[in-house]
């Protein structure tokens, strides 16, 4: 799944600047995920690092965005060029 930030973000900025796959942005009221660069930090990360530093844990999975582990992998793979061992 990608992830998703809730209503609850207090637009803090520090999601945005860790996100290897630059798919965080800021919306018209909160930050946003694009659903189609999250890959929940697989390939890069053993975390989400939003998540990470998310102070409020406003960032759930996106039930809307379903995918497995390996369609998160081939989503790196597809975004990067790189494989991931």
């Amino acid at each position: 799944m990608s992830l998703l930030i809730t209503s609850e973000c207090i637009n803090c900025d520090v999601c945005e600047p860790v996100c290897p796959n630059q798919a965080i942005y800021l919306g018209p009221l909160i930050y946003e995920i694009d659903p189609s660069r999250c890959t929940e930090c697989i390939g890069h990360f053993d975390k989400p690092q939003c998540v990470a530093v998310c102070p409020v844990a406003c960032i759930p999975k996106d039930p809307a965005h379903d995918e497995s582990e390996q369609q998160l992998r081939d989503k790196y793979t597809r975004l990067t060029g790189k494989l991931i061992p």
